[in-house]
């Protein structure tokens, strides 16, 4: 009966207390750093012990060691990178009601409004330079029509007075 009973229950449960999983790329990139490192540590060990007997093997153990450490340094730093990265592109979970969320909207409608004004702007100078490049080809046809060249100074007081 004692058989019967263990078997009906659940041999694994999760308990939803403490931390949550971490991340798969966080996790993957944490794994490798702790293998990298332990790599490092067995490479210094023997390294050391290498040089207290004075084999041969010593100076080359030192020098992996020493690539080994740099490797095992950036290991850690790329877990962390991953993590911050990860928490930028799916951590951040805001509440409707955040003054945060609020400010980013106020801001993002200021900016579509500059944007606005300022294509609006640009259309009406874009208006007006085609207004002046036209004046300034009228000037040229008329004066190669009386036969002589148009003057720069000429057409600049064309383009003033458009």
């Amino acid at each position: 009966m004692e058989h019967e009973s263990r078997s009906a229950r659940q041999l694994w449960v999760d308990d939803e207390k403490g931390r949550q999983r971490m991340p798969d790329p966080v996790r993957n990139a944490a794994v490798r750093a702790v293998m990298i490192t332990s790599v490092t540590l067995i490479q210094g060990v023997v390294a050391f012990y290498c040089s207290v007997a004075g084999s041969w093997l010593a100076f080359p153990m030192t020098i992996s060691s020493v690539v080994s450490t740099v490797v095992a340094t950036w290991s850690v730093l790329d877990v962390w990178i991953t993590r911050q990265v990860w928490r930028q592109r799916n951590g951040v979970v805001s509440e409707p009601s955040s003054t945060a969320r609020q400010l980013r909207r106020e801001r993002r409608a200021e900016e579509r409004a500059e944007e606005e004004a300022e294509d609006r702007a640009g259309e009406r100078a874009g208006e007006r330079a085609e207004d002046r490049s036209d004046a300034r080809q009228d000037a040229r046809t008329d004066a190669r029509a009386d036969g002589r060249a148009p003057s720069r100074a000429k057409a600049a007081r064309l383009s003033e007075a458009a």
